[in-house]
């Protein structure tokens, strides 16, 4: 149930060794090499390099005979980020059953208290931003804790955007594209001022993306 996408870009002993104890819970060095069949050297870094970039949790236990304490190691929270969550098919198909139940309009309004929960959660974490471009820079930050890919850009000539490069969302816009104007609206009220939506296609100068020009008002 690793996430697939994860398994062609990291080292295949760091799955195993994710996948194993994600099944056992929690298993010393000895166990683990055992059941991957590797040594107990090669285990033992393999698991000390994933927990150094916070994917493991590493424990001491006494030894029930003479000798030094046993090492365990278990998932992290951090490690929950590799394996699948209930996703976009999941909420379209929710949303789609909110529409059969309670009318027409009920996936848009669903949709719009999303939007509005984030804005009360993020008003105060913007309000950090003692400029324009700190708040967007702030947004982009926001946005990308939630599955975005994106970046906050500033030029003297286009100003400052943020160029979303993925968005999680995507399916849900195409199958309700109103919510794309509640995006837009939440992002103006947590800036303070007029954004632009603006599509931009994939070509040899780079890829699809999504740029979000603010109007800067002439303050930066």
């Amino acid at each position: 149930m690793f996430l697939p996408g994860y398994k062609d870009l990291v080292k295949s002993q760091w799955v195993a060794t994710l996948e194993e104890l994600k099944l056992a819970g929690e298993l010393p060095v000895s166990e683990l090499s055992r059941r991957l069949g590797m040594s107990y050297m090669a285990v033992k870094q393999y698991c000390e390099t994933l927990k150094n970039l916070g994917y493991l949790a590493r424990t001491r236990a006494p030894r029930a005979e003479v000798g030094r304490p046993e090492i365990f190691y278990q998932l992290a929270p951090k490690a929950a980020l590799l394996f699948p969550q209930a996703g976009v098919d999941f909420s379209l198909e929710l949303l789609e059953n909110l529409r059969g139940l309670f009318g027409e309009n009920a996936p848009e309004r669903l949709i719009f208290q999303y939007f509005q929960q984030r804005q009360q959660r993020w008003q105060a974490r913007l309000a950090k931003g003692k400029s324009l471009m700190e708040k967007a820079t702030l947004l982009a930050g926001l946005l990308e804790q939630d599955g975005c890919f994106c970046r906050c850009k500033y030029d003297p000539e286009n100003g400052v955007r943020i160029e979303a490069y993925h968005q999680p969302l995507q399916p849900v816009f195409a199958k309700f594209p109103r919510a794309l104007g509640m995006e837009l609206r939440l992002f103006e009220a947590l800036l303070g001022t007029r954004v632009t939506r603006r599509e931009i296609h994939a070509s040899r100068h780079g890829p699809a993306r999504v740029d979000f020009e603010v109007a800067t008002l002439g303050v930066l």
